[in-house]
């Protein structure tokens, strides 16, 4: 295995990866979807309804429950689950959010491509990165 498929497993282990399904459910119950692909990504294939949209360099300064940047409906008991393109980045990027007290940090298993090919709803993309 290489180094980074190594970090990737260990990004991923022990962590309930939701599929695009069961994300949406949990979305339905309260959980934060967080979209960190780039611009250009969401402007050609959309965006999950609902879903904030915060640039990958500023996840952790504003989902961090002691970020003094953090986004008001973030706690430490916050349902987070991030959305890249193919659920790769995003694993490492929930791994990060956990590292700093959001125990409840995971990313959709596919990513937004898995959810668009389930069929699920996808709005128009381009929306602005929180500031």
């Amino acid at each position: 295995m290489s180094s980074i498929e190594e970090l990737l497993a260990s990004a991923r282990s022990g962590v309930d990866r939701p599929e695009p399904e069961r994300a949406s459910r949990l979305q339905r119950d309260g959980a934060l979807i967080v979209d960190i692909r780039p611009q250009v990504n969401r402007s050609e294939e959309g965006e999950i309804p609902g879903s904030v949209i915060v640039e990958r360099i500023h996840l952790e300064w504003r989902l961090a429950p002691d970020s003094e940047w953090r986004l008001p409906e973030v706690n430490a008991d916050s349902t987070v689950i991030v959305v890249c393109n193919e659920g790769y980045a995003s694993s490492l990027a929930a791994a990060d959010l956990r590292r700093l007290g959001l125990p409840g940090a995971t990313d959709l298993e596919g990513g937004f491509r898995a959810w668009r090919s389930a069929g699920l709803p996808v709005r128009e993309g381009g929306t602005p990165a929180v500031p």
